[in-house]
């Protein structure tokens, strides 16, 4: 469903009402071309601190593509700021000095990168303590610029070095972060040796991967984005969706498999459709998931237990099944979707919530033991995303749930994609352990 708001805010009558009338004015956002994915462009200002620890490897980071390094004489550019120099809140006035100085150069969706390190990987008090101030930092920033599109988003390396900064920072300065926006990622010891010649705008040539809930929606854009970046999707969906999933991998040379996902025979009968693929198993994007919302009084205990085998239950017995063979052994992912309603609770939707939650909880208990197998574990929790079922909310929510984010507008399913198709490159296999919010900074469970 269209944001016709957003049309008519930007429209020559509409910018001259909304300003006059100070309302909010959601900018236009640039996506990623389907025809040219993953092209990184413009010009960059990189700055550091005293003591900075991954200047240079920033540059050898994003050598091969065709961003323009410049200086501070520059007028417009996006901003990368390597700020694990930082080893006392004395020492803030470097960050302070270089985003005062240059934030207002940022063009039109611009991009902010911050790069630190992870506080709770630092023996010294003060320097964990001035390192944390990033979070709260970036996400002020990503307040501030977001009325011009733009984003602003922390790396926090982990005790290992430069090793797979490449694949984050190009991510968190591509089109496809439109909508990712005040995020932490961090950065851990990789799970499995990084690709040195590495095709970026087709990272998953010769790889399957499993989509559930494929037939539609962000399902539909997951199979699509990673489709586009080369992989063979095999898209799981109910029987009820046959038809309409069988139309969809058609178009996409992909795999339909019409199944209930919390019958008893579903793990295995996935396996088997795996094996018989010839390209490597690099995925499984869980994204299958229902909604019964109700108040909890009123809930009926089916209400309860069918969301909730759906949306985490399922998800278990199946991982369970794949990690008891080794189709996704040294550098398979896993990816969970989970929601804002999990990180922040939401009316009338606890069952929900907890089903959410409970999928990161997921993520962060399993991914020291996928990463000694050689397999990472991340999750997305969108926000407010155009779909058919937030079109059938009503009008006034609609408008109030699209406007309560930095970006003041509700977000795409290929959003959503995008940092799935980021978690399942090859390169992002120092990722693991992440759950990152695509949602244009909404102050829900900000």
């Amino acid at each position: 469903m269209s944001d016709k708001y957003l049309e008519f805010a930007n429209s020559k009558l509409g910018r001259s009402i909304v300003s006059v009338l100070g309302l909010p004015k959601p900018p236009r956002l640039i996506r990623e071309d389907s025809n040219n994915p993953h092209y990184l462009s413009g010009n960059l200002l990189c700055g550091t601190t005293t003591g900075a620890l991954y200047g240079t490897q920033i540059n050898q980071s994003l050598g091969a593509t065709e961003v323009n390094f410049v200086s501070e004489e520059a007028e417009s550019c996006h901003l990368v700021f390597d700020a694990s120099g930082i080893r006392s809140t004395d020492q803030t006035t470097e960050l302070y000095q270089f985003f005062h100085n240059n934030l207002a150069k940022l063009p039109r969706c611009g991009r902010v990168v911050i790069i630190g390190q992870q506080p709770s990987n630092i023996d010294n008090v003060e320097h964990a303590i001035a390192q944390r101030g990033l979070v709260g930092f970036m996400k002020s920033v990503a307040k501030e610029i977001g009325r011009k599109g733009a984003t602003a988003n922390l790396i926090y390396l982990n005790g290992f070095g430069h090793k797979g900064l490449a694949a984050p920072l190009r991510f968190l300065l591509s089109a496809g972060c439109a909508y990712t926006n005040g995020q932490v990622i961090t950065l851990t010891t990789p799970v499995t040796d990084i690709i040195p010649e590495h095709h970026w705008q087709q990272p998953l040539n010769g790889k399957s991967v499993v989509v559930t809930g494929a037939a539609r929606g962000i399902g539909l854009a997951m199979s699509q984005v990673l489709a586009r970046d080369g992989a063979m999707v095999i898209g799981v969906d109910v029987p009820q969706s046959k038809e309409q999933l069988e139309k969809a991998m058609s178009e996409l040379d992909g795999i339909a498999l019409a199944l209930d996902i919390t019958a008893e025979d579903a793990p295995q009968r996935l396996i088997d459709c795996c094996a018989q693929q010839e390209e490597k198993l690099q995925a499984v994007v869980h994204n299958a998931g229902i909604t019964r919302d109700k108040m909890l009084s009123r809930m009926t205990e089916q209400q309860w237990q069918l969301l909730v085998d759906i949306n985490i239950g399922s998800i278990q017995r199946i991982n369970h099944a794949l990690l008891a063979t080794q189709m996704l052994d040294q550098g398979g992912r896993i990816v969970g979707v989970a929601s804002i309603s999990g990180i922040a609770g939401n009316l009338g939707q606890s069952n929900y919530a907890y089903s959410k939650s409970a999928v990161i909880g997921m993520v962060d208990s399993m991914a020291p033991i996928c990463a000694k197998r050689g397999i990472t574990i991340n999750a997305v929790a969108p926000g407010f995303i155009e779909t058919k079922m937030t079109a059938a909310i009503p009008f006034a929510t609609r408008q109030f749930g699209r406007r309560l984010c930095s970006l003041s507008q509700g977000g795409l399913p290929e959003d959503v994609a995008e940092v799935v198709a980021f978690y399942l490159s090859p390169q992002a296999s120092g990722v693991n352990g992440n759950t990152i919010r695509v949602c244009g900074q909404n102050l829900m469970g900000a």
